[in-house]
């Protein structure tokens, strides 16, 4: 497992509380408002900003919970880095309350979809009315506001991302999300194709919270699985930036050999701009190499690529960054031919090569390129390397009687090509008597 994965821990540790009396009623209600979390990671969301927040809404009777995401992070032991929250007040509702309040609001921008942002105490609060989705194309819902908290969180994704948290710590957990959490177990809300109809980047979701929360690879619903191949077509519609988000949380999640493999045999591959003939075998090989090293996802998925133009193809589908593209450029060029030499100075090679090269980024792509050749002694000392300075200056040369520009010139390649000799140990007193 690499640095960073998440585990999910166990609900003794959470402290999440099952109330007595309320658990013939869970059995009858599917879990709402049956257990009580009071973990230190909840609780230290409560600043000023949050109590500040909830003491408006407590004031206009308007219900305000936490909501996905964060219920899930939470529930896992962790501290979410982001928190929405949902209400059942209205845009409009929230807008007078806040503006009476004289609380500042920023991004009207999500307005129209039901979120308003504001700004109390140096912190932003993202809350988002209740919502049902009216019509979906596969990319965009337009949706209908509620007060109905089941209705909401039957248009969410997955289970696991369809829990609401009160401010109080009580759980409401209507698909059984929380089960599924502990058991690691990756479902959708309800009927897996009607949620991946409504917007097909849903497919991409699945795998990479497979990768984040399932405790071993192969462990799907056959059902899920037909879903998705039967409307992995679906994801030609979605943007090429949308996808590449998703894909490279995935590259970097747990079980990634797996699930690549499976977007081949569900035909999700060639709709997200990976290659038809990708090289798994290749694929399966660096996966392993970079375990534990931190890879940028570029350097991950470079593996499955087997030339030039798979990159630009790649970049044409998903529209990746100039630096992620010269990444992947520059791992396919050396990858076979930028290798360590034998002997005491293994690392001689990569330092050359950083040396003789005239791009800002090469240092920074020769440790990606020995994370894919799964050097991990030859990274950790490349990366207490500091490029040294060549020591000899024309103003030296000139001390010493050459006068043409073009002689000094060809005098200072010959002394670099010294210093790189010495291993780049050799002094200006050192270069100069060789001179």
């Amino acid at each position: 497992m690499w640095a960073g994965a998440p585990l999910v821990r166990c609900a003794a540790r959470l402290q999440l509380r099952l109330l007595p009396r309320q658990r013939r009623w869970r059995q009858r209600q599917g879990g709402r408002g049956a257990m009580r979390l009071e973990s230190p990671q909840f609780q230290a969301l409560f600043t000023p900003g949050l109590r500040a927040v909830a003491e408006l809404f407590e004031k206009k009777n308007y219900e305000l919970r936490i909501a996905g995401g964060a219920v899930r992070d939470l529930l896992s032991g962790m501290k979410p880095e982001d928190v929405d929250f949902a209400t059942t007040a209205t845009p409009a509702e929230m807008k007078e309350m806040f503006t009476s309040a004289g609380v500042r609001l920023i991004n009207n921008k999500g307005e129209k979809h039901g979120t308003i942002t504001a700004r109390l105490h140096e912190q932003n609060f993202e809350i988002t009315t209740l919502r049902i989705d009216v019509v979906t194309d596969g990319r965009h819902a337009e949706v209908e506001f509620t007060t109905d908290w089941e209705k909401d969180a039957e248009r969410r994704d997955l289970t696991v991302n369809s829990m609401f948290l009160g401010l109080d710590g009580m759980l409401y957990d209507f698909f059984n999300g929380y089960e599924d959490l502990k058991n690691k177990k990756i479902r959708f809300v309800g009927q897996a194709s009607e949620r991946i109809q409504e917007d097909y980047l849903r497919i991409l979701r699945y795998f990479r919270f497979y990768g984040r929360i399932a405790e071993k690879p192969g462990d799907h619903e056959p059902s899920t699985l037909q879903a998705i191949k039967e409307n992995a077509k679906g994801l030609a519609g979605i943007s090429g930036e949308r996808i590449w988000v998703e894909l490279k949380k995935i590259l970097l999640g747990n079980h990634v050999n797996h699930l690549v493999r499976l977007m081949y045999e569900l035909d999700v591959s060639q709709y997200i701009g990976l290659p038809l003939n990708g090289n798994l075998e290749e694929f399966d090989r660096i996966s392993k190499n970079v375990e534990n090293l931190c890879p940028k996802p570029m350097t991950v998925l470079t593996s499955l690529l087997k030339t030039k133009d798979d990159i630009l193809h790649l970049d044409l589908r998903l529209k990746i960054s100039k630096e992620e593209k010269n990444l992947g450029l520059f791992l396919v060029k050396h990858r076979q031919d930028l290798t360590k030499a034998g002997g005491p100075e293994p690392l001689k090679p990569y330092q050359d090569f950083i040396m003789d090269s005239r791009e800002a980024n090469t240092n920074s792509r020769i440790c990606e390129l020995l994370k894919y050749q799964g050097e991990e002694a030859l990274l950790r000392e490349m990366e207490q390397w500091t490029l040294p300075s060549f020591p000899v200056s024309g103003h030296d040369l000139r001390k010493m009687g050459v006068s043409s520009g073009k002689e000094i010139g060809t005098a200072l390649q010959q002394l670099r090509e010294e210093w790189k000799k010495s291993g780049y140990h050799m002094d200006k007193e050192e270069l100069l008597i060789w001179f």
